[in-house]
């Protein structure tokens, strides 16, 4: 909430040791950042791997066009005040859930490497990148994204992808999901590069047999079709599995049993509190 007094509440220290060094946002260089100054700025707030564990304050900041918070410990963030944003990356923290449908301009999302169990992007209809991987996302509904470009959302537990109204999408990754459906007719193949191995998916919709064969990565087990004639198409609405609902990630370590939040380039173990453990690899 925008308080009343004269400076913006930022409990803590570390962002608030961020904003202060910046000149472009404490103008007049004192101790506080005044709500007048928080109202008035709109660059961008590149706050990446400070050791924040909280960005309250971030509400004032209601002209801010872009917003780079990743690789801190965050377990929550609120945007929804920051209704100029184009672009946010708030990737690998610990993130439960992201609310953007108040961010009507955002262009690009980077939110991997979170715990996100759902992410609601119909209102973004102006996103073009939408960076997702490594949550524990079950369903992901890209129907109103008709600027999409770039979409990675692998490592997750979607179980059924509509692309068929992402008319200009050039890359999709959508591996290591527990996808049964998949929908890539979008009209727009020759110009596309898709990945979806390692799912369950025995038939896949495409526009062209032979380039999405000779071009595209999918499990040995899948079949291409023009209509595989799915009994219940992608239904956003349907019931998610019990076991998934209630499966949330609790730690990753390294292979030397050591906790990290570097998820890139190296196999990791994945703990959840059903007991289970998941080793994976991520490559950007």
């Amino acid at each position: 909430m925008i308080g009343f007094g004269q400076n913006v509440n930022i409990p803590d220290a570390n962002f608030k040791t961020y904003l202060l060094g910046n000149s472009l946002i404490n103008t007049n260089g004192d101790s506080e950042i005044q709500i007048s100054e928080a109202n008035s700025f709109s660059g961008i707030i590149d706050c990446l791997m400070m050791n924040i564990s909280d960005l309250t304050g971030i509400e004032n900041f209601t002209a801010l066009t872009a917003l780079s918070c990743g690789a801190n410990q965050l377990t929550s963030l609120d945007v929804s005040n920051n209704t100029a944003l184009t672009d946010l990356y708030c990737n690998y923290n610990q993130l439960t859930s992201l609310d953007v449908s108040n961010n009507n301009d955002l262009f690009v999302l980077h939110c991997q490497g979170n715990q996100l169990t759902s992410l609601d992007v119909s209102q973004n209809t102006a996103l073009t990148y939408l960076i997702c991987h490594t949550n524990q996302l079950t369903s992901l509904d890209m129907s109103n994204n008709t600027a999409l470009i770039y979409l990675d959302c692998y490592v997750n537990y979607i179980e059924c992808l509509d692309i068929s109204n992402n008319l200009i999408l050039t890359d999709l990754n959508c591996r290591d999901n527990l996808l049964t459906q998949l929908n890539t007719k979008n009209g727009n193949w020759q110009n596309m590069d898709v990945e979806a191995s390692s799912n369950n998916l025995t038939c896949v919709e495409v526009d062209n047999i032979g380039y999405a064969s000779n071009n595209w990565i999918f499990d040995s087990f899948t079949t291409l079709s023009t209509n595989c004639n799915y009994t219940n198409p992608c239904n956003t609405t349907s019931s998610i599995n019990e076991e998934v609902t209630n499966k949330n990630l609790i730690k990753t370590i390294n292979i030397l049993g050591v906790e990290t939040k570097c998820y890139k380039n190296q196999p990791l173990l994945y703990i959840y509190n059903d007991g289970t453990v998941k080793k994976r690899i991520v490559i950007e």
